[in-house]
C-alpha cells in the first residue's frame, strides 16, 4: 500500500464516521499520527484528498453494480445498497462537482454502464434512471420517509415505468 492509498483510507475512515467536515489536511494527519505539512508529500491538497476518494467511490459503487448486469431492479438495488452503506463517499461523489480533470475517463464510463446498458444505451434515459434512483437515496438517507414507509415498494413503483 502506497502512502498515498494509507492517506485515502484515513480520510475515508473520517468522512464515513463523521461527514465532510472532518476532512481537513490537519485531521488526517493527526489521524495518522503526523504533522500536517507531511501529507503534502504525498497529496497535494484537500481537494486532492477529495478527488482520490471520488476516483475510489466510483471504481467501488462500479464493483458494487457489476454483477447486476443489466437487470434495471437489481441495479438499483445494487446501488442503493451500496450507497446506504457509504453513505459519506456517495455524498462526496455524488453531490459535489466530479473531479473529471483527474479521474479517468473510464472509470466514470464503467460506473455508468450497467444503467446505460439497461437503458439500452439511451444516455437520457440513463440519466433519468440515475436522477430518480439518486433522489430516493437522497431522500432516505435524509431520513425524509415515514418511519413505516415500504421503500422498496416505492423503488418498485418508481422503476416500473422505465422496465
Amino acid at each position: 500500500m502506497t502512502r498515498r492509498e494509507e492517506i485515502l483510507d484515513v480520510a475515508e475512515s473520517l468522512l464515513e464516521s463523521e461527514g465532510p467536515a472532518a476532512l481537513t489536511m490537519r485531521r488526517v494527519a493527526g489521524e495518522m499520527g503526523i504533522r500536517a505539512p507531511s501529507l503534502y508529500k504525498h497529496v497535494t491538497s484537500k481537494d486532492d484528498i477529495e478527488a482520490g476518494l471520488q476516483e475510489r467511490a466510483l471504481r467501488d459503487m462500479a464493483q458494487a453494480l457489476a454483477p447486476a448486469g443489466t437487470d434495471l431492479l437489481a441495479i438499483a438495488a445494487a446501488y442503493r445498497r451500496w450507497a446506504l452503506a457509504r453513505p459519506g463517499l456517495y455524498e462526496l461523489a455524488t453531490r459535489r462537482p466530479l473531479r473529471r480533470d483527474v479521474i479517468p475517463a473510464e472509470v466514470e464510463a464503467a460506473t455508468a454502464a450497467p444503467l446505460v446498458a439497461a437503458a439500452g444505451g439511451e444516455e437520457h434515459r440513463a440519466r433519468a434512471l440515475w436522477a430518480l434512483a439518486h433522489g430516493l437515496v437522497d431522500l432516505e438517507l435524509a431520513g425524509r420517509f415515514p418511519p413505516d414507509a415500504d421503500l422498496d415498494e416505492t423503488w418498485r413503483a418508481a422503476l416500473t415505468p422505465f422496465l
